[in-house]
């Protein structure tokens, strides 16, 4: 590389940077209200059906819904990062409701020694564990989502961190298949890097707004209260639809700020679906 190449190479990379931490701080308030639009709305397109008679609907390269033709099936999914306070009553709730679930969180969480004994006890209580990216990183544009705010290099190293401070409390590495990207927020470039690393990536179905749980009342007209979200699951239960195929994504813990936590109303939401005659599965069990 001839000095003209390398200033080339240096400039960007300092562009690259500054942007990465421009958009991260804007975090994910900047998400668009395009998540919250009914599922028929949504840029998604269908999938050939799976030899296991499930149709995949996928936004962007990951799968947002996968529905079984043979039953009604929703999967619940937990991510955290910083606040995890809701994972006792959480564990205890999918516990005496004997529900399996999905847990993803990044190497931060795994890293929390306040939380270790409640992973390691989810991991025992065989619910799915993944990764949610090491350092919660935002992978692309809000505006522009096929302009990237990582290269492969970033993106590897944060995966391998994840994954090894899963490793550090006994979740092996090799059962990781899926990946629900931070920030819920992706392009083809991170669905194809995620299968590069043997993995598939996925999000939460858009239309329900459980994934606006981490919201609080001093955002304004961003807040999304618990009624608002239940009335969101109730309306998609009432349409044609309905939820199945669907993957919920709740937060194991809120910003302080939050003071009622939608986890919650966890064994609300398990009856009433179990009473519309959905089968609560596990992630894994819904993509495969």
């Amino acid at each position: 590389m001839d000095g003209t190449a390398s200033l080339i190479y240096l400039l960007a990379a300092k562009e690259q940077e500054a942007n990465v931490a421009a958009h991260r701080n804007r975090g994910r308030f900047a998400n668009t209200a395009a998540n919250y639009l009914p599922f028929e709305q949504q840029t998604v397109r269908p999938a050939a059906a799976n030899p296991f008679g499930k149709q995949l609907f996928v936004s962007h390269g990951a799968v947002v819904k996968a529905k079984n033709r043979y039953h009604k099936q929703v999967a619940l999914v937990f991510t955290g990062d910083e606040y995890a306070e809701g994972l006792p009553f959480i564990r205890k709730t999918l516990k005496d409701q004997q529900v399996k679930a999905g847990f993803f969180f990044t190497g931060r969480m795994y890293r929390n020694t306040q939380y270790k004994k409640e992973i390691q006890q989810l991991y025992k209580d065989k619910h799915y564990m993944g990764p949610h990216s090491d350092g919660h990183l935002l992978y692309c544009d809000w505006q522009k989502r096929d302009s990237l705010l990582v290269n492969w290099s970033t993106f590897s190293d944060d995966w391998n961190k994840n994954l090894y401070a899963m490793e550090e409390l006994g979740i092996p590495a090799k059962q990781v298949k899926y990946f629900i990207p931070p920030y819920e927020w992706w392009n083809d470039s991170i669905a194809t890097w995620t299968r590069w690393k043997g993995a598939q990536l996925f999000s939460f179905t858009p239309g329900v707004r459980t994934n606006a749980d981490y919201t609080w009342p001093e955002m304004g007209n961003r807040y999304v209260s618990n009624k608002t979200i239940l009335a969101s699951v109730n309306q998609q239960l009432s349409s044609a639809d309905g939820l199945d195929g669907y993957i919920l994504l709740i937060h194991v813990g809120t910003d302080p700020r939050r003071k009622e936590k939608f986890y919650h109303e966890l064994p609300t939401l398990i009856k009433t679906l179990r009473k519309k005659g959905y089968q609560l599965v596990p992630i894994d069990a819904l993509l495969r």
